[in-house]
């Protein structure tokens, strides 16, 4: 089995607004308020592939990322 599929197929509208369908929302646990970082891929200058992660999670990725390195230039 994969690890990603299409979850649904979203139309933007005249003012470039898109609708996640519900059920989407929910089983990713996507409340009213909440922030999405979009994180793009770029191929021949064109952007090919576009993933929403919620920021919180995203602002602990970094945080995993960079703490070690973060930690290494100032041990105190």
């Amino acid at each position: 089995m994969q690890p990603w599929k299409v979850e649904a197929l979203v139309s933007v509208d005249e003012r470039g607004q898109m609708v996640l369908p519900k059920d989407l929302r929910d089983r990713a646990g996507i409340k009213p308020g909440d922030k999405l970082a979009i994180v793009s891929w770029e191929k021949d200058g064109s952007i090919c592939c576009m993933s929403l992660v919620k920021a919180d999670a995203l602002a602990g990725m970094v945080k995993d990322m960079l703490g070690p390195m973060v930690k290494e230039l100032d041990p105190e």
